[in-house]
């Protein structure tokens, strides 16, 4: 029995859907053919046309793959970043202790 794909947001489906036109837009302004940049990915053409189409289907590594073949993947790096986080900086910020003290000392 094969197992449905869970549901994907609306918003996931935009910020996949403009990214898989960012994506297109670079390779056209690049003149660089679907082929080419599939081959230099690892993968299929019709792959590369499901990522520019921004389909949630294609695994990540695909459209890493795409990314790095468009010299684009610098970003990838800092997508989970602790700096990028910013709201994990305010928790963090939020648990800090009202007062420090420093340790006591032991004279023995």
């Amino acid at each position: 029995m094969r197992k449905s794909p869970p549901p994907i947001s609306p918003s996931v489906r935009r910020v996949l859907s403009d990214l898989g036109a960012d994506i297109r837009a670079a390779r056209r302004r690049r003149r660089l053919p679907m082929e080419i940049v599939a081959q230099r990915a690892g993968i299929t053409r019709q792959t590369l046309a499901k990522i520019e189409l921004g389909d949630p289907a294609v695994s990540t590594g695909g459209w890493a793959s795409v990314l790095f073949a468009l010299n684009l993947s610098e970003g990838l790096r800092h997508i989970a970043s602790a700096a990028a986080d910013r709201v994990g900086l305010d928790l963090e910020i939020e648990r800090l202790p009202q007062r420090v003290h420093l340790p006591k000392r032991s004279d023995g």
